[in-house]
């Protein structure tokens, strides 16, 4: 039987939306309004509106070519907006780098895995905190004192990381040797060393067996309770989504066509029509 999850009651905002009840008396990690992109005269993403509380776990569903994937570009700066804000923990967005977007508080992960195969899983999990990283270039080129110092505490912030998934045992083996699986959560894990205040998950059940991804159910609900941050996650795993996300956006054809709980999004209609199926039962 499937595990399931406590989520918060969710409550309405001004904009218009809803968050949980629990970041009600705190600003919301991300407002997007009237978000949109072209490219050419295709309108990939429009009107594209969304609030997520501070400590939420959210999921962006919709049928392949929707847009989901567009709008982690837009979040992330890949691609800059032709219209609409983004305002991150309350600051506008507009105009930032994919970099710059970082370091003010998002991470991400991919539809298909982008690790350093050739790296061991601990130098992939460091790379993740190159952000954080406090000495000149001098200072390392010459392996001055504070080198080693910041050194010694990535080494054990990465092993610290990699024990969220039980993976602190494999620092030392080639990412590229690990199973599809813990690739998925190794990448998980290297945008976490960032110290982000809201984590995109592209797909992150991809390729995973039922066991994976109720394992991994466990650990995004772990990862938010511990860390206090926002995740945002697009999936097509139902079972994942319903079980874990408690505020639900669908897009169809680059438009919201639905936003809500996970009971109110089973039972909207036009998401059975787009995407859910049409609810027919055969004979």
């Amino acid at each position: 039987m499937a595990k399931v999850f406590e989520k918060g009651k969710m409550v309405p905002v001004p904009s218009h939306s809803i968050i949980p009840e629990r970041d009600i008396d705190k600003s919301p990690i991300l407002e997007c309004s009237h978000l949109g992109i072209d490219f050419g005269g295709l309108r990939a993403v429009d009107d594209f509106n969304l609030t997520i509380g501070r400590t939420e776990i959210a999921g962006l569903i919709g049928p392949n070519g929707a847009g989901k994937t567009t709008v982690f570009n837009l979040l992330t700066k890949v691609y800059q907006p032709t219209r609409g804000t983004i305002l991150l923990d309350g600051l506008d967005t507009s105009g930032k780098t994919t970099a710059q977007i970082n370091r003010m508080g998002i991470a991400r992960t991919f539809q298909n895995i982008r690790l350093f195969d050739n790296l061991s899983v601990e130098d992939n999990v460091k790379i993740g905190l190159h952000n954080q990283e406090r000495y000149s270039a001098l200072t390392g080129v010459l392996r001055l004192p504070k080198y080693w110092r910041q050194e010694k505490a990535a080494h054990e912030r990465a092993l610290e990381l990699l024990s969220i998934f039980h993976m602190e045992d494999l620092a030392s083996a080639k990412a590229g040797s690990l199973p599809y699986g813990a690739q998925r959560r190794l990448e998980i894990i290297r945008a976490l060393g960032t110290n982000p205040s809201l984590l995109l998950l592209d797909e992150p059940a991809a390729g995973m067996n039922p066991s994976e991804t109720a394992e991994l159910m466990e650990n995004i609900v772990k990862i938010r309770d511990t860390f206090q941050i926002a995740i945002l996650l697009i999936e097509h795993d139902m079972s994942l989504v319903m079980g874990i996300c408690e505020g639900i956006c669908v897009l169809n054809f680059g438009q919201i066509i639905a936003k809500g709980t996970a009971t109110e999004i089973q039972n909207n209609p036009e998401v059975i029509k787009a995407y859910l199926g049409s609810g027919e039962k055969e004979a």
